[in-house]
């Protein structure tokens, strides 16, 4: 398979790649993972490809108290090596395979926006957002999007075609708290049938206090849900974890495939949820979060 012709642009710094978006509106490569067979299938066929690989300047991932902001061309190799987020190190355990984490990118994912990837749901339980940059008569303009508004819908972000994504920012964890991240897949590496990743913070009485999950595969953006209510400010092990999971089940509307129905991926969602859970309680219980 060979992609369709295209316009190759390189540029070398970050204002003169978006003033080629701005002229040009063209896809974006950083990682290619995701662009590249996309191409060769023949399922885009863009005119211009802006290739932002000699942005060496985007090339970050600064760790701070308040999170952790990862560059456009950081990989994702690169990023769970640095061990700077503890469910982001999770989470890109379970992506693809170690070839693509090599060259892919973590932005980069997020802008592809598939609702059966991990990372979208990482940033979508974590409160996260994205930045923005693009080329106005007075310079570069920024603006960051929170998670809630930058994923669309399958495939589609919210990311104008004269802007680029510069970088992801994905709060810390506060207090006790605790992640978890768990999928199904016919092999490792290959796209879950359903996944779910988990926040449980628990307050100084070790009562939980905050719960939250992100539902991957099981609708047409990453699915969140707060359960906070439901887990009634009781301690870990007194919260009713089965009632809980249905509750994130019933949330979520998937559709089948020749991979799984939608009977099915709804009960792995509740399986899941509720390992994701527990897992995340006990982990803010024994290391009082991070």
């Amino acid at each position: 398979m060979k992609p369709p012709p295209f316009t190759h642009h390189a540029p070398r710094d970050l204002g003169a790649a978006l003033r080629t978006l701005a002229e040009v509106h063209g896809k974006v490569l950083a990682g290619g993972q995701s662009l590249i067979p996309m191409l060769n299938m023949r399922l885009a066929a863009p005119e211009h490809i802006v290739d932002i690989n000699r942005l060496t300047a985007l090339d970050t991932v600064e760790a701070g108290g308040d999170g952790v902001r990862v560059g456009a061309l950081a990989r994702h190799s690169r990023v769970a090596r640095s061990g700077a987020h503890p469910l982001l190190t999770k989470a890109l355990r379970l992506v693809a395979h170690p070839v693509i984490r090599n060259r892919g990118t973590v932005v980069g994912s997020l802008v592809h926006a598939d609702p059966a990837a991990e990372l979208p749901a990482v940033l979508a339980v974590l409160g996260g957002s994205v930045r923005l940059a693009r080329w106005t008569p007075a310079g570069i303009a920024e603006r960051d999007v929170p998670a809630e508004e930058f994923f669309v819908g399958p495939l589609e972000s919210a990311v104008r075609p004269d802007e680029l994504a510069v970088s992801a920012y994905f709060p810390a964890l506060g207090g006790r708290a605790g992640t978890a991240f768990e999928e199904v897949s016919r092999r490792h590496g290959d796209y879950a049938l359903a996944g779910v990743c988990a926040v449980v913070t628990l307050d100084d009485e070790l009562r939980v206090a905050a719960a939250r999950v992100a539902c991957v595969g099981v609708g047409p953006v990453p699915v969140l849900t707060d359960v906070t209510d439901a887990c009634g400010h009781r301690p870990p092990d007194g919260v009713d974890w089965p009632a809980v999971a249905r509750a994130v089940r019933e949330g979520t509307d998937p559709e089948g495939d020749i991979h799984a129905t939608a009977a099915y991926r709804r009960h792995l969602v509740g399986v899941l949820a509720e390992r994701a859970l527990r897992q995340a309680a006990r982990e803010g219980t024994a290391t009082g979060g991070t």
